[in-house]
């Protein structure tokens, strides 16, 4: 065969191999509907002529791009500053690639969950916090898309991965009180979309299992007890600062992800606190740096990049069944991993384990 100086096409391949073009998109697209020595000589002789199907007429023909959107209620600049958000995607593109899909990050595009879902060119979408009060929910609903949704139960129709937010936050809180502390901070995560808090999210869950762990004991956590920030180090230590600056001082502090408790650990240190001796801090997700830090941080694990497995699973499942399967609603455990960020409540603050003052 003779180099040639142009893109090859379908045509020269056909000729080369002396069958007819639909022949040549059968091999490519459907190659059930050839003798299987007919399909692999078509494939090897476009191989050797450099040809690939051009990928946008490929998908057209299959009906299928065979690529995952992942869909993401913040910025993604905001939510690839957690590093939780690293972990899971590892888990999505490990899943991903097992069944040959690529993958498509998809937020707002000018403020908008539909518009961006519109233009995006996918087979279905993980859905991550999907907020039930989200304004967009019932145009979501109605694009047709095959979803799985992650931490949200705001499409109960569709399938769905969470974790037990609420015996995750219990074991947390109940650890807590059990060394003393009833004088306590919560840091938690800001709604991440439009439409406030959500009833049934996942912060609303976790500080539902912190309160039940501290009312077992007698004491009550007040809303001036909870300081929300954005699910990040530097949401940490501003809320942190900020809590201090309006004059609380807790013996401990329970912060809804491990990056926001690594963020307490740092503001906690630049007021020249000692962790534990003065303050204990736990966190929720137990990153890969949890362990690394110093001190280590007391966290509760949750199975990050399973998490992510398991919703593309759960999507492939739909998609691959052309919607005839029904829809799962997978939970995870959790458990609560002790290290070095938390201690007894210290000996000059004993004085006020009754609870906050």
């Amino acid at each position: 065969m003779e180099p040639r100086t142009q893109r090859p096409r379908i045509a020269d391949v056909a000729r080369e191999a002396g069958v007819s073009k639909t022949a040549v998109s059968f091999a490519f697209n459907s190659p059930d509907r050839l003798a299987p020595e007919t399909a692999e000589r078509i494939r090897d002789i476009a191989e050797q002529l450099g040809y690939t199907p051009h990928p946008v007429a490929r998908m057209l023909t299959q009906r299928q791009t065979m690529t995952i959107g992942v869909l993401t209620p913040q910025a993604l600049s905001v939510i690839f500053s957690n590093p939780f958000f690293g972990a899971f995607s590892e888990g999505v593109a490990l899943a991903a690639e097992e069944h040959g899909y690529g993958l498509h990050f998809i937020s707002p595009l000018h403020g908008s969950l539909i518009r961006a879902m519109t233009r995006a060119t996918v087979d279905g979408v993980v859905a991550i916090g999907l907020a039930d009060g989200h304004p967009e929910v019932e145009q979501i609903r109605r694009a047709g898309l095959p979803i799985v949704l992650v931490d949200s139960l705001a499409l109960p129709e569709h399938g769905s991965v969470e974790i037990d937010d609420v015996g995750g936050a219990q074991a947390a809180g109940a650890y807590m009180a059990s060394l003393g502390h009833r004088d306590v901070l919560v840091l938690g995560v800001e709604p991440p979309a439009p439409g406030g808090a959500d009833p049934d999210g996942v912060t609303a869950r976790r500080l539902r299992g912190y309160r039940e762990a501290f009312v077992a004991v007698g004491v009550d956590i007040p809303d001036d007890r909870v300081v929300v920030g954005p699910a990040s180090i530097d949401g940490g230590i501003a809320a942190t600062r900020g809590a201090w600056d309006d004059g609380l001082r807790p013996t401990a502090i329970l912060a809804m992800s491990d990056a926001m408790a690594i963020g307490a650990m740092r503001a906690l240190r630049d007021l020249r606190l000692d962790i534990p001796g003065d303050v204990s801090v736990v966190g929720f997700d137990d990153i890969d740096l949890a362990p690394h830090v110093d001190p280590p941080l007391t966290t509760v694990h949750q199975p990050i990049r399973r998490k992510g497995e398991e919703a593309v699973r759960a999507l492939l499942t739909v998609v691959e069944r052309r919607g005839q399967a029904k829809p799962e609603h997978r939970r995870l455990e959790t458990r609560l991993i002790v290290r070095g960020s938390t201690g007894p409540v210290p000996q000059h603050r004993r004085e006020v384990a009754g609870g906050p003052g």
